[in-house]
């Protein structure tokens, strides 16, 4: 069946999102309420995966016998192959079938949680989450390809925002879920759990996929950009290692060599990638994609959320339990408040910009979100002594309301005018930025913490890194604003 060519029909108003009133019903593949359950189902894991070994760290260096260094392999390997394949995910899905790579990668994602939790040492932890970063980016891209494919109007804006509230409360209940399963210790497995629990949840989703999700892909497939996939896995690679293992590893010569590659490759890939679309082909990341207003703007707004959400997840993480001395499930409940609210401010968000305007929402939703993080910190600056979980509870509850509604409607602008044609390769992109810069909060505002807080101490290294992600939260203020 043969794709419109672009989500509404017709370009949207420079100002403004598509009106989700006026649009037309979908002519092609209708997405069903269980079909758009297993997409979300799908969508979770990678994301709760993401986060889900951040408070059972300790647990796990102390069975294998693992260092610091190979425990922060084990979320930045997971980070660094889910990033750098995203891209190459959605292609693919645009070329072979998004329904079929969903499959795949769901299968994939099966598989490898189930390696993760049977290995026997650190490295093989290691090479298992590199497996499974490399299976959700086959399987993530083709989420929002299908929902881009199959739907239109409220519907669309609906999705969207169900998509947005589930990828933010899976990073916050991946924590959650962590601390818990790992205090629970399920049938002896301790640790082991957060990832063999993935099984049968994948085992669903594949069932549920088989029988309700429509097939759809590109009616002009391309070719895989070899040069562009090679040359954006370098840059990716370049980057996240050495900020994520340089620490670690006591920022060994590799380590610089790495970083001094990252500008070559960069640079060498937007040339081939300009040159590509010159001649004719269409390359990794068309830079024609980047162009439009509402990715382009969109994008920019994405960046510095993404830098700080992931970022204060990780140093929260370490902070709940090394610096207050919680337990797994005590730092995994904490949050709940902040899943809670995430998840109501994605609901009410389109309601929400029928009324008021997408701009508006979006503004106060980062204005929303900057005030939470201020509470948090003066939360754990004035409280240190006897700070408990339910201490955090409001600046947590204020900062996930503010999440919830910046995120759906940012990837509502990120979305807006890609053509369903490269439903695929626009959601790649932008899945591909929002987890490089997670990991790359991860990797630079993690480390920031964990070498301050030897010398300066924990409240005061705490306070230095939320400081910093409270400027960057000021920089998503500044930008939503010109939206």
């Amino acid at each position: 069946m043969t794709e419109t060519p672009s989500i509404s029909g017709r370009a949207p108003a420079p100002s403004s999102l598509p009106s989700p009133t006026s649009a037309a019903p979908a002519a092609g593949p209708v997405l069903s309420a269980l079909g758009l359950t297993t997409l979300l189902t799908g969508a979770a894991l990678p994301f709760l995966d993401f986060f889900v070994v951040n408070v059972a760290l300790p647990t796990i260096g102390r069975d294998l016998d693992a260092g610091p260094a190979l425990l922060e392999m084990v979320v930045g390997g997971y980070g660094v192959a889910y990033a750098v394949l995203l891209v190459l995910g959605g292609r693919l899905g645009d070329m072979v079938g998004r329904r079929r790579l969903f499959l795949w990668g769901t299968a994939a994602f099966g598989v490898t949680s189930v390696a993760c939790g049977l290995a026997p040492d650190a490295w093989t932890l290691v090479l298992a989450r590199v497996a499974q970063g490399a299976a959700s980016a086959l399987m993530l891209p083709q989420v929002l390809a299908t929902i881009q494919a199959t739907t239109e109007g409220p519907q669309r804006a609906r999705a969207l925002s169900l998509y947005s509230g589930t990828a933010g409360v899976s990073s916050a209940v991946g924590q959650v879920l962590g601390g818990v399963l790992v205090s629970v210790d399920v049938a002896g497995t301790g640790w082991r759990s957060i990832f063999l629990i993935n099984a049968p949840v994948a085992v669903a989703a594949l069932v549920l996929a088989v029988r309700c999700l429509p097939e759809t892909r590109s009616d002009r497939p391309t070719r895989v950009d070899g040069p562009g996939t090679v040359l954006l896995s370098l840059s990716l690679i370049s980057l996240l290692v050495p900020l994520t293992e340089g620490r670690a590893a006591g920022w060994p010569v590799w380590a610089w060599l790495l970083l001094a590659v990252f500008p070559v490759a960069t640079v060498a890939f937007v040339r081939v990638e300009r040159a590509g679309e010159r001649a004719g082909r269409t390359p990794l990341v068309p830079p024609s994609l980047l162009r439009l207003r509402g990715v382009r703007r969109g994008l920019a707004v994405l960046v510095p959320f993404s830098l700080g959400w992931g970022g204060f997840m990780f140093v929260l993480a370490v902070a709940l339990q090394e610096g207050l001395r919680l337990g797994p499930m005590a730092a995994g409940l904490a949050l709940v408040p902040m899943c809670a609210t995430f998840f109501a401010g994605s609901l009410a968000g389109p309601r929400l910009v029928s009324r008021f305007g997408h701009r508006r929402v979006v503004v106060a939703g980062a204005v929303v979100q900057g005030v939470g993080l201020a509470g948090v910190l003066t939360m754990f600056w004035a409280g240190w002594k006897g700070l408990g979980p339910l201490g955090l509870a409001p600046g947590l509850a204020v900062q996930g309301l503010g999440n919830g509604l910046l995120m759906p409607q940012t990837i509502r602008l990120v979305l807006a005018d890609v053509p369903v044609a490269q439903a695929g390769v626009g959601t790649g992109v932008m899945v591909t930025t929002q987890q490089a810069c997670m990991a790359l909060g991860v990797a630079t505002l993690g480390s920031l913490f964990l070498s301050l807080a030897p010398a300066a101490g924990m409240r005061e290294a705490l306070a230095v890194t939320l400081g910093v992600q409270l400027v960057a939260s000021v920089v998503t203020v500044a930008l939503t604003r010109r939206l």
